[in-house]
């Protein structure tokens, strides 16, 4: 697995519009957003102890989550995510599944899971049985998303935070969410350095670096 570097801070709204006007100015547009931005669906997986919440909450260095995700409403192309982090080093690694496959694990129809081609569909499913980890929640939010080649750097603009509750239907577009933070994250990624150019565009002089999670705000109502 390769891991890279991430960092988030939570910043005003007068700090994203310097940010995004900054951004395009010297990095690219992602080929995936429409009208530079786009919506995400999340489905986080937790235990009954709610170990990845706690984790990220208690600040555990070395931390787990799952999730089920697709972009701007089409479920046509949907991912099973595993995001682990060790310190301030993220590493991603995902599997797709189809509408159906989704909606099965939603349901709680699993056993065909244990002979997935994907081995972390098959891992997921180990997990799911021996460690009591289920769907917990839908998490909603936009991005506008930037690259830069040099670094395989990549910048996003994240906002509206919604969560679906207790609810894990996430494939239902009538699905009801609600607004849960007015918070505005600033995430950067890179691989073995990050150029000039990025860490000035995205330097301001009244944040810090965070640990917000959207997983746990979208999980104040339980």
């Amino acid at each position: 697995m390769n891991f890279r570097h991430e960092v988030k801070h939570e910043i005003s709204y007068p700090d994203m519009l310097i940010l995004r006007h900054r951004l395009n100015a010297v990095a690219y547009p992602d080929p995936h957003a429409v009208g530079g931005k786009y919506f995400i669906r999340s489905l986080y997986f937790d235990n009954t102890a709610d170990k990845a919440l706690r984790e990220k909450i208690d600040g555990v260095n070395r931390r787990e989550k799952f999730r089920i995700r697709y972009y701007n409403g089409n479920t046509s192309v949907i991912h099973l995510e595993k995001k682990s982090k060790i310190d301030s080093l993220g590493t991603k690694q995902s599997a797709p599944l189809t509408a159906a496959q989704a909606q099965s694990i939603v349901d709680g129809d699993t056993e065909w899971m244990n002979s997935s081609e994907h081995p972390l569909i098959r891992e997921l499913y180990m997990k799911m049985c021996t460690q009591g980890i289920r769907p917990k929640t839908i998490v909603d939010y936009t991005r506008e998303p930037f690259i830069f080649p040099a670094g395989n750097v990549r910048v996003t603009l994240d906002y509206d935070i919604r969560s679906g509750i207790r609810c894990t239907d996430f494939l239902n577009a009538d699905c009801i969410t609600v607004p849960v933070s007015e918070a505005r994250i600033l995430e950067v990624k890179w691989d073995g350095f990050l150029p000039d150019i990025i860490r000035d565009a995205v330097q301001l002089s009244n944040t810090r670096e965070g640990a917000f999670s959207k997983y746990a705000v979208c999980r104040i109502y339980g």
